[in-house]
């Protein structure tokens, strides 16, 4: 794995060779269970749905992995690989919203793919860009 410290998040600085491994980040779970605590007063129901909903994304930023490769970005649950993205076949990519990430999205020549915020968002877009993949334009 990459022995870049998190200061060192800008394009220029990741090595395009090396295998780099985004560190988890519990911001997006701790909000929305921060929330569920508020809907508690409104809603019950609400309040426990967006709990499970954050209980779920505490796991999944728990057990998921991804690494940028040099011809892939890839997704393990532990040390099995679930899902590999070739950058070849990468169309575009966008972090929404900048002062507060929360979704990522890229498109693929076949798919498109929208995936939460569980990985530190400044590294996540320091590979994009390190990768020279072409990002959305925002009136797209």
């Amino acid at each position: 794995m990459s022995p870049i410290a998190p200061g060192e998040t800008t394009a220029g600085s990741l090595p395009d060779s090396e295998v780099i491994e985004l560190p988890p980040d519990f911001v997006l779970p701790t909000g929305l269970a921060a929330i569920s605590i508020l809907f508690l007063a409104w809603n019950l129901l609400a309040a426990l749905a967006l709990a499970a909903f954050s209980a779920f994304l505490t796991l999944q930023a728990a057990t998921l992995r991804l690494l940028f490769t040099a011809t892939a970005l890839d997704i393990y649950r532990g040390d099995k690989l679930i899902r590999r993205f070739p950058y070849q076949d990468w169309e575009n990519w966008d972090i929404f919203w900048y002062y507060l990430p929360t979704l990522f999205y890229f498109k693929e020549v076949k798919s498109l793919h929208f995936l939460p915020i569980l990985f530190d968002p400044k590294l996540l877009r320091a590979c994009l860009e390190a990768k020279q993949l072409p990002k959305r334009r925002a009136w797209q």
